[in-house]
């Protein structure tokens, strides 16, 4: 019989729920073994309806590791649907004997699946050799269950950086004030990419924050030697929306020596905070010769769902525009006004629109019509 007979076989009797034939298992085992890829997954995702009786014969073919690895790839992908012990801890010892990065992925996936179960094997695992402590840390990681703090506080200064980045990354998922200790600390870490983390982390608990001095950790951040680690700063900055962060972050965005990428995230921060204040600092930031700048400045403010925000929004679009400078009166920064001001769709930026509507330029009369079509329907 040929294996897509075989397979189709093999659906027939799962389908049939023929659970007790062993020959049904033993087709199967045969496709495992020597099917392609296809017919393996096809295999793989009906073979745990035959329940625990073939836990055992499945971990007998996987602690063979003179066995193809792509077979037992697919015999550690069925086991991990099963929430059993012995397979977390036959899987736990397995990650720290085998050498093949496409098992040790699927493990530690699978411990990840088994969930809480598996956390007090991974916690073992933590206290062991580097690489095995790396798996075990992304196995926890996957779980996500408040039940993994405790052994991902005893990594959060593991001497492996890529460890400390993926505890901190994980415990950010957690939403509890004794850990802003922990992010806070890790914000001096000497690796980017584990303060990275750190910066992440206190901008998804940033209402944790409000009465902890989190701005003075996070001010010297925002001159980091890593551009990216400044552009995670003003993002987390623009999630605590303090009165305190906003000016830190308006210092940044009118500062000459700021790079161009920075004041993007800056901006995005700032438009995030829905402030008075910020449109003030957003409102400078027009005057700035730049057009990437004022194109991004003048698309976000159009994003403003606030009426009273909207309104100040309309309102310096419109100023700017008055204002005949060079680059306000440049074919593209019109246009994305026309667009922003149909968005905010307030009475001033209504007046406006008509009045741009019949600007001799031809592509500004067609943006402008349609940001008034869009900001009346909206208004109705």
């Amino acid at each position: 019989m040929d294996n897509d007979k075989a397979l189709q076989e093999f659906k027939i009797g799962i389908y049939r729920n023929q659970n007790d034939n062993p020959d049904l298992i033993n087709l199967g085992l045969s496709l495992l073994e020597s099917g392609d890829f296809r017919q393996r997954w096809e295999v793989a995702k009906l073979f745990p309806k035959l329940g625990e009786k073939i836990v055992a014969p499945l971990l007998k073919i996987l602690e063979n590791d003179n066995i193809e690895v792509e077979y037992r790839w697919f015999i550690a992908r069925i086991l991990s649907e099963f929430n059993d012990v012995k397979i977390i801890i036959y899987f736990t010892q397995l990650l720290q004997t085998t050498e093949e990065e496409e098992l040790l992925s699927i493990l530690a996936e699978g411990l990840g699946k088994m969930g809480i179960s598996a956390i007090n094997s991974l916690d073992t695992l933590l206290k062991t050799d580097e690489t095995s402590r790396l798996l075990a840390v992304k196995a926890l990681a996957q779980i996500r269950h408040l039940d993994t703090i405790e052994p991902l506080l005893k990594i959060v200064n593991d001497s492996n950086p890529e460890i400390r980045a993926i505890a901190l990354e994980c415990l950010g998922s957690f939403h509890q004030k004794p850990l802003i200790p922990i992010f806070t600390q890790a914000l001096n870490d000497p690796v980017s990419t584990v303060r990275k983390e750190a910066i992440i982390a206190l901008g998804i608990q940033s209402e944790l924050t409000a009465e902890l001095n989190i701005i003075q950790n996070l001010k010297p951040l925002l001159y980091d030697i890593n551009l990216e680690i400044c552009q995670q700063t003003a993002l987390t900055l623009g999630r605590i929306k303090s009165d305190e962060a906003i000016e830190e972050l308006g210092i940044i965005l009118n500062k000459e020596t700021t790079p161009i990428e920075l004041k993007k995230a800056v901006i995005k921060a700032l438009n995030w905070t829905e402030s008075p204040q910020a449109l003030n600092y957003l409102k400078q930031a027009l005057l700035t010769e730049n057009l990437d700048i004022c194109q991004i400045i003048i698309s976000l403010l159009g994003t403003q769902k606030s009426e009273i925000v909207r309104h100040r929004a309309s309102q310096i679009l419109i100023d700017f525009l008055a204002s005949m400078s060079p680059m306000s009166q440049h074919p593209k920064i019109k246009q994305e006004i026309a667009v922003s001001l149909g968005e905010l769709a307030d009475e001033t930026a209504i007046n406006c629109l008509r009045t741009l509507a019949n600007d001799p330029n031809k592509s500004l009369q067609l943006h402008a019509i349609a940001g008034l079509k869009k900001a009346v329907n909206t208004e109705q």
